[in-house]
């Protein structure tokens, strides 16, 4: 059986700043070899408030020059 879902995006988050839940920006953190890391960030303040590591599942491979 194939998974429904492929992967989640998180639309909203608690700010600890704001003191509510608010509206998040995605925005790419780092390339690391296991993955990409990503930050969660309050369209408010910009504060910081989460943060999520997507894994490849296909053989990627990282070209460097």
């Amino acid at each position: 059986m194939k998974p429904s879902y492929k992967d989640f995006d998180a639309t909203e988050l608690f700010c600890l700043k704001c003191a509510r839940t608010v509206p998040v920006r995605k925005r790419l953190l780092l390339i690391l070899s296991e993955g990409e890391k990503y930050d969660y960030s309050c369209v408010y303040c910009g504060t910081s408030v989460g943060d999520k590591l997507v894994k490849e599942t296909a053989n990627a491979k990282i070209l460097l020059r």
